[in-house]
């Protein structure tokens, strides 16, 4: 019965996560009307970090201490420190290429090509030899059709922000499979603590060097930052460590990238855009394949292996 339970409730934390990162793209695209795109992401990101200082202390607390030698302790925070450093520079470069990626496209654009690491997971698991069902493959194959009606233009040309955000989708494709490596070695809330201490520091440099951020600009973006500090990194970065344990890396991220489906419904219901009939065809396509890549198949392989 575990077996069963635990990806349904891995599944519903990451549903959590895609709902609050597709409303995040809003508070992303309206923070930059403020303050510079690295200035947003670490400063972001450093109340990410802030926000689970507490939540560790109080999970520590309820903790039963094991008992482990010195060689043990110090194994298990290397291990800890080098996941969550690794992590937060994946973090850092996507959310970066994302964040200015948003400036020159829409909401909803950003949102769904941001899902195309749901392409690109998969090709990099074989790698690492992870196995994907035929249905996750031919949700790939949807996808990439999906993401061709909303990208690409009649003229064959793709827009600055477009490439943007699909090397963000690379980077992202990369921060998942660095967090599905990690996160059932260590505290899940832990590195995702410190992976928002590396991200906000490696924001903050060229943001102090290209940006000169002034607080009252910051003060000035205190909503859309706080939204992002607090839901997008504090919470829902957490609780995709925490939903990615034990999951195929390539299941957990065709459910994130739900959170695309979520962008276009943001982007048009807060800020007011709209989409071409072709976009909206792309996005329905792409929307299909997420569903087709969810359809259950472990229980025959299962079966034909027992």
């Amino acid at each position: 019965m575990k077996k069963q339970t635990i990806p349904l409730k891995n599944s519903l934390i990451l549903l959590l996560t895609a709902t609050i990162w597709g409303v995040a793209f809003v508070a992303q695209s309206v923070g930059m009307d403020y303050v510079g795109g690295f200035t947003f992401n670490a400063v972001r990101s450093i109340i990410g970090s802030i926000v689970l200082l507490p939540v560790i202390l109080f999970l520590d607390r309820q903790k039963t201490p094991a008992v482990r030698t010195e060689e043990e302790k110090k194994s298990g925070q290397k291990t800890l420190l080098m996941g969550g450093i690794a992590c937060g520079i994946c973090l850092c470069l996507a959310s970066n290429f994302q964040q200015f990626g948003i400036k020159y496209t829409t909401v909803g654009k950003a949102g769904f090509i941001t899902a195309c690491y749901i392409v690109i997971v998969p090709i990099l698991g074989l790698f690492l030899k992870k196995k994907c069902s035929p249905y996750i493959w031919g949700a790939v194959v949807m996808a990439l059709i999906g993401l061709y009606l909303l990208c690409i233009t009649d003229g064959f040309s793709i827009g600055k922000g477009d490439i943007l955000v699909m090397i963000c989708a690379v980077l992202f494709s990369l921060h998942i499979l660095v967090i599905d490596y990690f996160s059932p070695k260590v505290d899940g809330v832990k590195m995702s603590c410190i992976q928002f201490l590396v991200c906000g520091i490696l924001s903050g440099i060229p943001a102090l060097i290209f940006e000169n951020p002034q607080i009252s600009s910051i003060l000035a973006a205190w909503q859309p930052i706080l939204y992002a500090g607090v839901m997008s990194c504090g919470v829902a970065y957490t609780l995709q460590i925490v939903g990615q344990k034990n999951m195929n890396p390539t299941v957990a991220s065709l459910i994130l990238s739900l959170e695309s489906c979520i962008s276009v419904l943001a982007g048009w219901i807060i800020l007011g855009q709209s989409m071409s009939r072709k976009e909206i065809l792309g996005c329905v396509i792409m929307f299909a394949a997420i569903i087709l890549a969810q359809l259950p198949e472990k229980t025959d392989n299962e079966k034909s292996m027992s």
